[in-house]
């Protein structure tokens, strides 16, 4: 009985073995070609995503192109929006002087321009 034992016992490791020789090369494939799936996949996602954002910014640059249209427009067009533009940089700014110009078209420039002294 123990030697029918011992020879099924070496017929089944035996028999193990034969198996992960075939099986091991079987499974790398699996594997492999599993990885590459799903490497594939997440080449698709993110091209998606990359087409996503670029039409999410080509919608957000024809929203602002609109918005500063419509303000242009109300401004009296182009100049008057870029004079807007240039007025609200240089009111957000401090110690800045803003000369607006004459019936002439020439700026009125401060003939004597002081700074506050201290007092003694």
């Amino acid at each position: 009985m123990i030697k029918i034992l011992g020879a099924s016992a070496a017929a089944f490791v035996i028999g193990l073995i034969i198996f992960f020789i075939w099986f091991g090369p079987q499974y790398n494939v699996y594997s492999q070609t599993l990885a590459g799936e799903a490497e594939l996949k997440k080449a698709q996602y993110t091209r998606q995503i990359a087409e996503l954002d670029a039409a999410a910014e080509v919608a957000k640059a024809r929203g602002v192109a609109q918005a500063n249209q419509i303000v242009a427009d109300g401004l009296g067009g182009p100049e008057g929006y870029l004079r807007y533009l240039w007025i609200e940089k240089v009111a957000g700014s401090s110690n800045q002087i803003i000369y607006l110009p004459s019936d002439g078209g020439m700026p009125i420039l401060e003939a004597s321009r002081t700074k506050a002294e201290p007092h003694p």
